[in-house]
């Protein structure tokens, strides 16, 4: 018998869905017949949005886009309130925006602290307080919350973005103690992804081929994630296959974190 995930009655709310991991989530879960409403930053006529709305329909899915800036409560609103009005109900969250934010603890400001908490933290809860009266409505809602490996170990320069990130497993604790069983909230944490973000961290380095060689190598899989393979990811966790899972973070790193020391 076949394994089959069907979310054709269902409506999933993304949040970063221009590029890299949000977008191979809008893939996969309108591969799987979902609705898909995607927010980011950027203005519904750029080329990235064509490409999720693109995407969603090849997938044969249903997409809605809002513009929004996910460290804006108002915006938050908006994205939700819309979703709702178009589609009618909400049966999954990921809660994916963020972007690294690495200053080193010494010379990080002020500004870029609070600016890292914001986005990278505060607008996990804050969208799952507002998608917390309609997933209740469905009886069986579901959170997914985008952490990363900074969230268990990490490497010199990338805080305050690793602190927000370990927050995250607190926050997918928390939620799942106070919400259950009405509503699940699962964390994800990948690792290296071969994103645009990730790519142009390689390129920070004099010899960037040779970076991204050098990571592949530490790898035990031999080779970096694809966004494809978290949105696989993101699909199962939200499936009825996986309702005893909850209150955890999943680690996706290829093997990554196995290793004593970078030598390898």
């Amino acid at each position: 018998m076949s394994f089959i995930i069907d979310f054709k009655d269902k409506v999933v709310l993304i949040t970063g869905v221009s590029s890299g991991i949000g977008m191979g989530t809008a893939k996969a879960f309108a591969r799987a017949g979902a609705r898909v409403a995607g927010c980011s930053r950027k203005p519904e006529d750029d080329t990235s949005i064509t490409r999720f709305k693109q995407t969603v329909q090849e997938e044969g899915g249903q997409s809605l886009y809002v513009q929004a800036d996910v460290t804006k409560r108002e915006d938050l609103e908006r994205f939700v309130e819309q979703t709702v009005h178009t589609f009618g109900q909400l049966d999954v969250v990921v809660s994916n925006a963020g972007i690294n934010v690495f200053e080193g603890a010494e010379n990080c400001s002020e500004k870029m602290w609070q600016y890292n908490l914001d986005l990278n933290l505060t607008s996990h809860w804050r969208l799952a307080l507002l998608c917390k009266p309609y997933l209740e409505q469905r009886g069986e809602g579901v959170i997914l919350l985008m952490t990363s490996n900074h969230a268990f170990s990490s490497i010199p320069g990338c805080f305050p973005y690793n602190v927000a990130k370990t927050a995250i497993t607190g926050l997918v604790r928390s939620l799942t103690i106070e919400w259950g069983p009405v509503i699940r909230t699962v964390g994800i944490a990948p690792g290296f992804i071969d994103t645009a973000g990730n790519d142009a961290w390689f390129h920070t380095h004099p010899d960037a081929e040779a970076e991204r060689q050098r990571t592949i190598d530490l790898h035990p899989m031999k080779r970096i994630g694809t966004t494809e393979e978290v949105g696989a990811l993101c699909v199962f966790l939200a499936s009825p296959s996986a309702r005893f899972i909850s209150g955890t973070t999943i680690l996706m790193d290829g093997g990554r974190s196995a290793l004593m020391q970078d030598e390898y």
